[in-house]
């Protein structure tokens, strides 16, 4: 009887854990979503076709005096991407991916398969059925500061020449760009 208890116990607490943690709200906040104007950014896309694989595309993003990271607990980000006529590319897997950075002048790239200290976000696979971060849900983030930067990059034997940035958004829960 003492194991059933244990288990019952147990499932109640993963239970109500995984309830707390599928959420989105950034400890309770219910700031509205911030959406970057991508008017205000030096940059949306590259002007020049990119050359080689893994080929950078910075996006700066402004210190926006009424923006607190700390408030959100997810981004969406998407973008466009074009070959080298510059016609759009269907979306797909294995043509694009983002990283999120903190300090521009610091490690834009980050470790190689994922998030570095400098770069708490890095998606691969933007667009495509198994990327995430362009989805409404978006991805999880847990920032303390505010990113300087969104670099994306064509991925290896892709017909990615051009990235366009389309939707920079950070939000608690799910948010449509739709």
């Amino acid at each position: 009887m003492k194991k059933i208890a244990f288990i019952l116990a147990v499932l109640i607490v993963f239970v109500f854990a995984g309830c707390a943690s599928s959420g989105g709200g950034a400890s309770g906040s219910n700031a509205a979503p911030f959406i970057v104007d991508l008017s205000t950014l030096p940059l949306v896309k590259n002007t020049k076709p990119f050359t080689r694989d893994w080929e950078d595309l910075l996006i700066i993003i402004p210190r926006y005096d009424n923006f607190d990271i700390t408030q959100y607990s997810r981004v969406t980000i998407t973008a466009k991407y074009y070959n080298a006529a510059n016609e759009e590319i269907v979306q797909g897997d294995s043509n694009c991916m983002v990283t999120l950075i903190l300090d521009p002048d610091g490690d834009i790239r980050g470790p190689q398969d994922g998030p570095g200290p400098n770069t708490p976000v890095k998606e691969f696979n933007v667009g495509g059925f198994s990327g995430m971060i362009h989805s409404d849900r978006g991805v999880r983030i847990n920032l303390k500061e505010r990113p300087g930067a969104v670099l994306f990059q064509n991925n290896a034997g892709s017909d990615v020449k051009f990235i366009e940035l389309t939707s920079l958004v950070f939000h608690n829960g799910n948010y449509s760009t739709r």
